[in-house]
């Protein structure tokens, strides 16, 4: 087994933390290994979509004064049916997007939110 060196945030290490008890895992190796394998998950499901696929993709970010939200429902307009922002607490913001889209649209529209790394939490639900 390899061993790396990783600089966490402060909110990242309370995050591992979460996880780490939540699973109830050994340690924070173990949450580690377990945030990866949920990634290829969501990998894996991302590169399975095959021709049109149509579901709810919902997103929560920091506060709605980021533009880069603006820029990814501006990109893909065509794809997004329907939106709903919601103020949360703490100065959150979920957005609700119903999307149809071809799959590899969809993949590059996921890739372009996560790849801002703005997004507190991202999930596709498509059917």
């Amino acid at each position: 087994m390899g061993i790396i060196s990783v600089s966490l945030t402060d909110d990242n290490i309370r995050q591992l933390d979460e996880i780490q008890e939540i699973y109830g895992l050994k340690g924070r190796s173990d949450a580690i290994r377990h945030a990866i394998r949920s990634a290829v998950s969501e990998m894996k499901e991302m590169s399975d979509m095959s021709g049109t696929v149509e579901g709810v993709l919902v997103i929560v970010h920091d506060h709605h004064g980021e533009m880069w939200i603006d820029q990814i429902q501006h990109r893909y307009e065509s794809e997004i049916k329907t939106q709903l922002h919601s103020h949360l607490i703490d100065r959150k913001c979920l957005e609700v997007m119903i999307v149809s889209s071809d799959s590899s649209t969809m993949r590059r529209m996921l890739s372009d939110i996560h790849s801002t790394g703005k997004a507190n939490y991202v999930k596709f639900v498509h059917g």
